[in-house]
């Protein structure tokens, strides 16, 4: 009988897409692919570093595989597993952590399957992470993460995927459409790019600083792909979103309006002390620029709040930039003190009472943003891409521009492009809409 294997993944998109690879790369070596919650031989976390309490996290889900099958094989591998090998080793059940380039060997690591001691760990030194490996993510039937850059040559004080992810290096551009491409005949009508810095684009697979290609040139490329109806950009520096990527996205086939642009902070001050590669004025500029040439286009902003000397008149500076700046969304992150970082041994570190005070306003200021996008973009016609859940009745979906819908369930119309009426709120904060024709193909 076919040995069963069971993922679960931590942390960003990237993470998702390389585990589904190595998923398919264990499907290949004769294991079967169940869930996280079944039983199984064994099971694979794929772990992060920027999650808070990375370390509690992982040892109770760690305690959840144990309790379906207190026998199996557990490995760790990921971020948090470059950064932190030995803990993760220590942790009760784990036999085997591998790190940022033995990942994606984990077939050569796994023999018979039977438990260890103690977890056996296989981490290079961050600097031989100096090639590429590609890989995409198929979560559901209708959208699909593609990894086209890993690492960061970027210095950013509080950040540790430098020395979790290595240098930044690209897939080449023709392995990169023909990921796209093999996405495409599974029927998958959306494609997300990601990466660590995607806007980075071009340099080489061995981390030179050779650039073959931009990012430019990979989004006129991916916009030729056939089968592929949407393109979206998951997340861009701002400092390397150029005007040509803007201007292109505007008039493209497939490149759908809606950009993610890390702000981090609003005070010019801050971002000097995370050493950001931007100031404020820059990020009105890109703002500004898609907002000329797309008017509904959906920007979502990275924040920062409790960084290291980010007084209250800091803090304000922020919240009062963006409020006033015409942005969509915000993910807001409360910051947490990483090893190894410089942030981590700054005077003026702020009381975790007053952070978690900041995010709160600020994640209200999140849903006053959304909401009133979202009414913006009442009775205007938008393509849906209907997904696959039945939620209490209801089947979802996000517009071009991403504003997440609501219709009464119907399973005919997962995985279906419908162009809709974009009527009013519903009391869950979704947009209720009424469909006036089908785009593209039928459900799978």
């Amino acid at each position: 009988m076919k040995k069963k294997v069971a993922f679960y993944t931590l942390g960003c998109k990237l993470n998702f897409s390389e585990t589904s690879t190595i998923a398919r790369n264990l499907t290949d070596e004769g294991f079967l692919r169940v869930d996280f919650t079944e039983r199984a031989d064994m099971y694979v976390i794929n772990t992060c570093s920027v999650t808070d309490n990375a370390d509690k996290r992982f040892k109770s889900i760690v305690k959840q595989a144990q309790k379906v099958n207190p026998d199996a094989f557990v490995a760790a591998i990921g971020c948090y597993a470059q950064l932190k090998p030995e803990d993760l080793a220590a942790v009760d059940g784990v036999d085997l952590v591998l790190g940022a380039t033995e990942k994606f060997n984990i077939a050569d690591y796994v023999n018979d399957l039977s438990k260890n001691d103690y977890g056996e760990v296989h981490s290079c030194e961050i600097e031989e992470a100096d090639f590429y490996v590609g890989s995409y993510a198929i979560g559901d039937r209708t959208r699909a993460f593609l990894k086209v850059q890993d690492g960061c040559d970027y210095k950013c004080t509080y950040c540790t995927i430098p020395l979790a992810r290595g240098i930044s290096r690209s897939d080449v551009l023709q392995n990169v459409l023909d990921n796209a491409k093999e996405i495409s005949e599974k029927g998958i009508k959306e494609i997300v790019l990601t990466g660590v810095n995607i806007g980075d684009y071009g340099k080489g697979e061995f981390g030179n600083k050779k650039h073959e290609h931009t990012f430019l040139d990979l989004v006129k490329a991916l916009d030729g792909v056939d089968g592929i109806h949407r393109l979206r950009i998951s997340s861009i520096e701002p400092n390397l979103l150029k005007n040509e990527t803007i201007e292109f996205v505007g008039g493209s086939n497939s490149f759908v309006p809606h950009f993610h642009i890390p702000l981090q902070s609003g005070s010019d001050e801050v971002l000097k002390l995370m050493r950001r590669r931007y100031l404020t004025d820059l990020y009105v500029d890109r703002v500004n620029k898609i907002k000329e040439i797309m008017p509904d286009a959906c920007i979502g902003v990275d924040v920062i709040v409790g960084f290291p000397g980010e007084t209250e008149e800091h803090f304000l500076k922020t919240y009062n930039f963006l409020n006033d700046l015409d942005i969509s969304y915000l993910h807001v992150f409360t910051y947490s003190e990483r090893d190894n970082t410089k942030a981590a041994e700054m005077d003026g570190v702020v009381p975790k009472r007053v952070r978690s005070k900041r995010s709160k306003m600020l994640r209200g200021l999140s849903v006053k943003k959304r909401r009133a996008f979202y009414e913006g973009q009442l009775g205007t016609t938008r393509t849906v891409l209907f997904e696959g859940e039945n939620k209490e009745g209801y089947i979802n979906g996000f517009t071009e521009n991403y504003v997440k819908v609501k219709f009464p369930w119907d399973p005919n119309l997962i995985n279906t492009l419908q162009v809709v009426k974009l009527n009013d709120i519903a009391e869950d904060g979704l947009v209720k809409c009424t469909i006036m024709e089908q785009v593209g193909a039928t459900a799978l």
